[in-house]
């Protein structure tokens, strides 16, 4: 069963309005003047570019836009919060949650994250689900335990119709904004170990349905070794997907494999 090709760029707390339009006008001119393969381009901007990167990118098939979280509850007296509903009005497809960010600094627990899956779902939105181990849990041997924790508790509620609709992103926290990246061993085992637990839960065959991203430091210099694993589908990218030349490469990885 042929996956789909993920490349998302996390923007996170990046770009004012016209720095964030000049970036995606770029990268999406780029992407398509270089790239000779199909892949699945995800924006996951700020709220301020959802709406027109969503305008922008309207027409291009292969081209899309994340926000980067979304609130549990439907509406309400929540100040500051953005609902699934509304993200989705935009014209937006893909929403982050659970990134290791919002777990440790908003305190997000796996009870909260599978309200939020299950709002992000009903409103039609495809889930990018952040799971990962930091590293005193890798280094005291329950990375696996971590990871598989995370899962089951915000995921295996869903239906199997359900299930096939997330993607699921393995962010070792030890590799995020450090330089540090899990070596393609490390990665692939991890990667192998996820579609496991997810095909004891359902079935092989949406096991081996499910995109799994990579999402440690990659960059251009190590994605092809990442993209070339059997069990990495892609990459939720950081820091690199704020240079449109950088994103570009990482994309351009994939015309080789």
């Amino acid at each position: 069963m042929s996956r789909k090709k993920i490349v998302a760029g996390n923007w996170k707390m990046n770009k004012d309005y016209l720095a964030g339009m000049e970036l995606i006008s770029e990268a999406v001119y780029m992407i398509k003047d270089e790239l000779h393969k199909e892949v699945t381009t995800v924006f996951a901007t700020p709220y301020i570019h959802l709406s027109s990167v969503s305008k922008l990118i309207q027409a291009e098939t292969n081209f899309h836009v994340a926000a980067q979280n979304c609130h549990q509850e439907k509406s309400g007296a929540y100040t500051g919060e953005i609902s699934a509903e509304m993200i989705a009005s935009l014209g937006v497809q893909y929403v982050i949650l659970g990134h290791s960010e919002r777990r440790e600094y908003q305190k997000e627990d796996s009870a909260l994250l599978a309200k939020k899956v299950n709002i992000a779902l009903e409103n039609k939105l495809t889930p990018i689900f952040c799971i990962g181990e930091k590293l005193e849990e890798r280094e005291s041997n329950v990375h696996f335990k971590t990871v598989q924790n995370q899962i089951e508790e915000s995921l295996f509620h869903l239906s199997a119709d359900q299930m096939k609709s997330i993607v699921l992103a393995y962010e070792p926290v030890w590799a995020i904004g450090t330089g540090k990246t899990a070596s393609p061993e490390q990665a692939q085992e991890m990667h192998a170990f996820i579609r496991g637990i997810i095909a004891a839960q359902y079935s092989n065959e949406i096991a081996e349905s499910i995109s799994i991203l990579y999402g440690g430091s990659c960059n251009p210099g190590n994605a092809k070794v990442l993209f070339s694993q059997k069990d990495i589908d892609g990459g939720l990218i950081g820091g690199a997907s704020l240079k449109s030349r950088d994103f570009t490469d990482i994309h351009i990885a994939y015309n080789t494999l």
